[in-house]
């Protein structure tokens, strides 16, 4: 389809990329991956042309179709949403004005005449070709991706001006999966979508029936959606089959084995290089010498590349809360006759990590704002516990810095206790790096004020956080920062995220904000959408209203891409594969009862060496009771160990 060789890049004085060759095949699906900075974006518009090579070529197909979604700056304008996503059957909607053309014809034409057959003929064909082109389905097809990316029946005949930037990518990315390219180019797709909408995407990815190649910083989208990764490092391109999670691994042990290579090269150059000045002066071994100095001429030297390093911070830990954190009772927000939430309770105890989930606009924001105090019920009420001291990160936190002050003297002044070097450490994990520790806020992005507003927070954190899209503008570097640094917070967080890896990790409970109504799940994000498939799957229409029904059946409608690729869509009534996040839990239970059978088992029979030397009939007992509940453990961990590796066995043979 498309290849590049022996390609290369700069922007102004630095290099990108150079000696880059790639392959790209039809109906591949690729990320590229890369730190920033590296070119990745960049490599992305020289493989739509909007970019040329400064080396090396680009080849592709002739007659190949190519769709590029950057990662912003679309505007759209001067029609509605449906009729600008319809624009991408023009040439379909041309061939159906002229099959009406024809057929008013052939109503009047003589049908002996040779005007009639001409006409008969190309009205026959067209109509073949507007068939198997699915030309009868073009509203039914826009109307299933205008769904599925989030716009309401209501949404569809709006202006597309009337809508923000991130609804205008929105469209845009509609019509490019309408339009189905060959080769589908997405520079961060996922920037301005919710998780249902990232769900929808990723369902829509896997029976794609073309190629496409994924830029984003959201593990879990990448490793569901993709089967080959593509990284940008060391200035060179790196070719790994497998996901997001299998490149990690990958790029260990690719790691190792240039770091073992590196050892044995420099030891061949020192014991070379030993010979040549022990021998260089003497005449005899002049010949020796010499053919030494050319094996070391030709040796291509290996260079092991600096990492970035990986950085780890820990919040300085806040004075504990009581155990209730905060309690709704009765909660209601209405904005004039919008009615947001409505009779709303729910609890959240000291050291719950709660995640809310919803559609956007169903009230989750509106909620954070409540729980902070920031806005005011409209009925029922929200209280604090005891010692609770509350910090709230909202999507827009930029606002409230000075931008006067110095952003390295605006956090040394939040965080007095920390050393400038940790703080410097920080801010170049969340893309401050050099002289930019001394800009002046005001000079900043809206972006960059947010991600530095957030780690401002990570310095002196209150007992109760509340965090409104805390990984938005971040890489999955700054990502893993903010998760760990939370993971191991001592407090009570509650955020809003779309970001599902960042989730699954992190969320101990979900409160589901939907209808005006909030409802709570144990667990993380896999765990409240295996239940609510369970009672989905068990009762699907039970208490449903006819809008419910309607919307539940187009979900369940065929695809827009029925008939193009049966393989394809055969995999949803395949045993569905498990999230990557909960495969790697599994793995590590496993690992966990093979190491802890045997020390019960140890204990068995220590136990029951015990038992043959009587001491007391009060320690015989004890020791009895002891090796029965032993046992008990021994068959409850031998009986689930059984059952992760059979889950697990499936899950290969799914692979």
């Amino acid at each position: 389809m498309l290849s590049l060789q022996n390609a290369g890049k700069r922007f102004g004085p630095r290099v990108l990329f150079l000696e880059a060759s790639w392959l790209i095949r039809a109906r591949e699906k690729t990320a590229l991956v890369g730190a920033n900075g590296t070119g990745k974006s960049t490599l992305m518009k020289v493989l739509t042309g909007l970019e040329t090579l400064d080396y090396g070529s680009l080849q592709q197909t002739r007659g190949m179709s190519i769709g590029y979604l950057p990662q912003e700056g679309l505007r759209l304008a001067g029609r509605s949403v449906f009729e600008e996503c319809l624009t991408v059957f023009d040439e379909l909607r041309d061939m159906e004005k002229e099959i009406e053309r024809l057929a008013g014809q052939l109503a009047v034409l003589e049908h002996s005449g040779s005007e009639y057959e001409s006409a008969a003929e190309r009205f026959s064909m067209l109509q073949e070709r507007f068939h198997a082109l699915d030309g009868y389905a073009l509203d039914a097809q826009v109307g299933g991706v205008l769904t599925g990316l989030g716009f309401g029946k209501q949404d569809w005949a709006r202006q597309t001006d009337e809508f923000s930037g991130g609804w205008q990518m929105r469209i845009a990315l509609a019509k490019l999966l309408l339009a189905k390219p060959n080769l589908l180019l997405l520079d961060e797709p996922t920037n301005h979508l919710d998780l249902e909408t990232r769900n929808w995407l990723e369902d829509y990815l896997r029976t794609y029936p073309f190629g496409y190649i994924l830029i984003s910083h959201d593990r879990y989208f990448l490793d569901v959606t993709i089967d080959r990764t593509v990284e940008i490092w060391n200035k060179r391109l790196n070719i790994y089959q497998g996901n997001y999670t299998k490149y990690l691994s990958q790029k260990d042990e690719r790691r190792i084995q240039l770091e073992s290579a590196y050892r044995n090269q420099r030891i061949q150059i020192e014991h070379l290089e030993a010979f040549i000045n022990r021998f260089r002066a003497q005449a005899t071994k002049a010949k020796q010498v010499q053919s030494r100095i050319k094996e070391l001429e030709k040796i291509e030297r290996i260079e092991i590349p600096e990492e970035e390093p990986i950085i780890h911070f820990k919040f300085p830990q806040p004075p504990p809360s009581g155990r209730t954190v905060v309690t709704a009772e009765g909660l209601a927000k209405s904005y004039g006759a919008k009615e947001v939430l409505k009779n709303v309770d729910f609890t959240i105890e000291r050291g719950d990590r709660v995640a809310l989930v919803g559609v956007n606009g169903a009230g989750k924001s509106t909620l954070i704002r409540l729980l902070t105090g920031d806005e005011t019920p409209s009925a029922g009420s929200v209280r604090q516990g005891h010692n609770v001291v509350s910090e709230y990160f909202a999507q827009d936190q930029y606002k409230v810095l000075s931008g006067d002050s110095r952003m390295l003297d605006d956090i040394s002044r939040a965080a007095l206790k920390v050393p400038e070097q940790a703080l410097r450490s920080l801010l170049g994990c969340f893309l401050f790096t050099g002289d930019d520790v001394f800009k002046p806020l005001g000079v900043l992005s809206g972006g960059e004020r947010n991600r530095y507003a957030l780690a401002r927070i990570l310095v002196s954190p209150s007992n109760f956080l509340l965090l409104d899209e805390p990984t938005n503008h971040l890489d999955m570097r700054a990502k893993d920062v903010l998760l760990e640094a939370l993971a191991a917070f001592s407090g009570t967080v509650v955020f809003v995220s779309h970001d599902r890896y960042f989730i699954d990790r992190l969320a101990t409970r979900v409160l589901e904000v939907e209808s005006g109504t909030v409802t709570s799940h144990k667990g993380n994000y896999e765990d409240y959408l295996r239940r609510k498939e369970g009672i989905a799957s068990s009762s699907p229409f039970e208490g449903a209203s006819p809008t419910e029904i309607e919307q539940q059946t187009n979900r369940n409608a065929p695809s827009a891409f029925d008939g193009v690729a049966a393989e394809d869509l055969s995999a949803k009534d395949r045993p569905r594969r498990l999230n990557p996040i909960k495969q790697k839990q599994m793995e590590e239970r496993c690992a966990f009862l093979e190491e802890e059978t045997p020390r019960i088992e140890a204990a068995i029979a220590h136990t029951e060496e015990q038992l043959g030397v009587y001491v007391s009939a009060a320690e015989t007992q004890r020791l009895t009771l002891l090796a029965e509940d032993l046992r008990n453990q021994l068959a409850a961990l031998t009986a689930e160990w059984e059952d992760l590796m059979i889950q697990m066995d499936g899950q290969a043979a799914i692979s």
